[in-house]
């Protein structure tokens, strides 16, 4: 039988190792709320000492103010009270959105696992960039400090909604897409098949769009991937449409989701 530890108990627990007194976190935390003009930062000693006997939670602001006097990461304080940050992006993939949209990864600890659209094969070195396009095991964990080597934080990265044919079959509606937007100016030539031409993430008035484009004049021609079933779309460029980059990696089901057993992961591949 495994026993539940009261969050009160873990933060007790924190502030024993420390030796040091409710009464001088109260002080010190008034030194925080004092720095920051705000004195949701401050922690009374009547209110840590019911923190700790009874199931309350803290604020953000008091959580913080925890997490530095007590020398603890505040992701860590967070988990103490159900709040695992490195879910984010598994919720993300298992509560996917109908329109197509920007995307992000969160990287709240680097020496954590964070749930990540593909798994790279025990062959992929970092430091080569030509094996990024090696086939995945499954969607599931990934280092941090891999991803932050992947340069997570400057690149971006968007989803192709569940209701967005666009690119199918090439870009499966569910589709997790890596965008260089150092790359904006639509290629006119220098393609030979459909999977050479580059695929664009665009910016709308009232949404994203992910296709292949087409540039003229003041005019931006979304074209559809011909078995989409999707029609051509036409805006006008830049007021109505913004080019955010080119699409250049991409983690795509290969099973549509739902099938098979529930407890297996739909294998994926990734394309650069």
């Amino acid at each position: 039988m495994t026993l539940l530890v009261h969050p009160g108990d873990r933060l007790r627990e924190l502030r024993h190792r420390l030796g040091i007194t409710t009464r001088e976190v109260e002080e010190l935390s008034r030194r925080i709320a004092e720095d920051r003009e705000n004195e949701e930062f401050s922690i009374s000693n009547a209110w840590l000492t019911q923190l700790e006997n009874k199931d309350s939670v803290p604020s953000i602001y008091k959580l913080f103010s925890l997490s530095v006097i007590y020398r603890a990461k505040f992701v860590d304080l967070l988990s103490i009270f159900g709040v695992e940050l490195e879910d984010t992006v598994r919720y993300h993939s298992t509560l996917p959105l109908h329109n197509t949209h920007l995307a992000s990864i969160e990287v709240s600890d680097r020496d954590r696992a964070i749930r990540f659209p593909v798994r790279f094969d025990r062959g992929f070195q970092v430091e080569t960039t030509s094996l990024i396009s090696r086939m995945v095991e499954v969607w599931g964990e990934v280092p941090i400090a891999l991803i932050q080597k992947l340069d997570v934080r400057n690149c971006q990265y968007g989803f192709i909604g569940m209701q967005d044919r666009t690119m199918d079959p090439l870009l499966r509606p569910g589709s997790f897409v890596q965008i260089d937007s150092h790359r904006k100016r639509v290629a006119v030539s220098g393609w030979r098949t459909e999977l050479d031409r580059p695929i664009y993430f665009v910016e709308l008035r009232e949404g994203y769009a992910c296709s292949w484009c087409e540039a003229r004049d003041s005019n931006l021609t979304l074209i559809p991937h011909p078995l989409s079933g999707c029609a051509l779309r036409q805006f006008a460029y830049p007021t109505e449409a913004e080019i955010i980059g080119q699409v250049t990696a991409v983690a795509m089901r290969l099973v549509a989701a739902g099938n098979g057993h529930a407890d297996e992961l739909p294998k994926s591949i990734v394309r650069s």
